[in-house]
């Protein structure tokens, strides 16, 4: 296989479009939380209660980078930590009072992100790409693994 530009692409579309969304974000009146502390956020609001190990593999933030954000996000009130029961090492993380609130201003601002990558594909060309970027993440998690 040829050398390929794909990884330069995706990072460029990490960080540029992280730019774009912190400047909807800002634009949409949202001063409680950022970007990434929105997808951890979303994270909760599709499952409350996950491990931080958990929150990590599901947003690719790393251990020490997840951790002091998690104290940010702890002292806005926008999550709550507490040990389990079943095993004290595991420190679980449940949305804050002030979650809610935010819901919907991260959910209007990623529907524009979405609206801005994929203008001018169809419904099946936005498939395919998802199903292969899929593919791409497994293998480099599985990378990561080793």
């Amino acid at each position: 296989m040829k050398i390929s530009r794909s990884g330069d692409y995706i990072a460029q579309i990490r960080l540029i479009g992280g730019r774009v969304f912190e400047k909807l974000l800002s634009a949409s009146g949202a001063d409680t939380f950022n970007g990434p502390q929105g997808k951890i956020l979303d994270a909760l609001w599709q499952e409350d209660g996950l491990s931080a190990n958990e929150i990590g593999r599901r947003t690719g933030l790393a251990s020490s980078t997840l951790t002091s954000m998690l104290d940010r996000m702890e002292n806005a009130g926008l999550v709550k930590r507490s040990r389990s029961a079943g095993d004290r090492r595991v420190v679980r993380v449940f949305l804050g009072p002030g979650a809610q609130v935010c819901k919907e201003q991260y959910t209007t601002v990623s529907q524009q992100m979405t609206d801005i990558y994929f203008r001018g594909f169809t419904d099946e060309e936005i498939i395919s790409f998802e199903n292969a970027l899929m593919r791409v993440l497994e293998n480099v998690r599985e990378a990561d693994r080793k």
